[in-house]
């Protein structure tokens, strides 16, 4: 499948701003399944200082800076992505990691492997997923039983999330603690992905946070709406012998084609697709459109 995709992020500043750094993490990536066929990303106005390098989870930051006075700012990131799902491992071709169980997969992680240090790192709270409590734990330990196979589990999980939580955008922002998400059992995504990581990373597996797009297919009948899709987010469970597993709770399936990944980080706040400082003051209004359809 090949999709062309657009991510455009507008703010208008009530008093202008006369400073503002930015961090954008908007690129897909390219890798084993995914292969980016072109990409650009204009900014409005042109920045000062731009620089693009590789972060500590091996995704693509840009950095910018814009040193003049402006009321408007304005990015748009613009890719077309080639996806083939098929050329990626299938966890349903392999016995040894679709039957591995949580005890025997807590054993492998043990080992002195320094192919393995990368992938523990994702067993460790981070900023958003901390301090987890025991309603999580015991909600993760449902699924998560010693004798039963990991990947079983995690599946289980991720139809609980889908099934038990309500999507809905007006209860939730990106500061929302997971333990009022798990509380209310509603929100969006992010929050669903964060969930489902608390859950892995307590029972002492690693998990991480998944940052892209889905394709939204209009009604039958219909036609598809520019500006219908958003970012999207998803999880990933370390299956020992396997490796990474990608799940996604928001719509209860397992990512294929339909699925672009951006990046790779810990939850949420590693890979925000914009974010930044500003030298301003007054009310700021931020709207953002994304775009996801096959390239024709």
């Amino acid at each position: 499948m090949l999709y062309r995709l657009s991510h455009t992020t507008s703010y208008k500043y009530e008093n202008g701003v006369t400073f503002c750094h930015n961090i954008a993490t908007l690129k897909p990536k390219d890798m084993l399944g995914q292969k980016v066929v072109n990409y650009a990303l204009e900014i409005h106005p042109k920045p000062t200082d731009f620089s693009e390098k590789t972060d500590f989870f091996g995704n693509t930051i840009t950095r910018f800076s814009i040193q003049d006075y402006h009321k408007t700012l304005k990015v748009i990131a613009i890719s077309t992505i080639e996806k083939d799902y098929t050329l990626m491992p299938d966890i349903n071709q392999s016995f040894s990691g679709k039957s591995i169980t949580l005890s025997e997969g807590l054993n492998h992680l043990k080992h002195q492997d320094p192919g393995l240090w990368d992938v523990k790192q994702f067993i460790l709270e981070s900023v958003l997923i901390a301090n987890i409590s025991p309603e999580i734990r015991a909600y993760a330990e449902v699924s998560f039983q010693p004798n039963r196979s990991i990947f079983e589990a995690a599946y289980e999980l991720m139809q609980r999330i889908y099934t038990e939580f309500e999507f809905n955008p007006n209860v939730t922002n990106v500061a929302t603690p997971i333990h009022d998400v798990m509380m209310q059992k509603k929100g969006v995504c992010q929050d669903f992905a964060q969930i489902a990581i608390a859950c892995v990373r307590s029972v002492g597996l690693p998990a991480r946070y998944v940052s892209g797009y889905i394709e939204t297919l209009p009604p039958p009948g219909k036609e598809k709406l520019v500006g219908a899709d958003a970012s999207h987010a998803w999880f990933s469970v370390y299956i020992p012998t396997f490796g990474w597993v990608d799940f996604d709770p928001t719509n209860n399936q397992i990512p294929q084609n339909q699925h672009i990944i951006t990046a790779y980080g810990r939850d949420y706040y590693d890979v925000p697709p914009l974010k930044g400082v500003i030298y301003s003051s007054g009310d700021n209004k931020m709207k953002v459109a994304v775009d996801i359809r096959p390239a024709v």
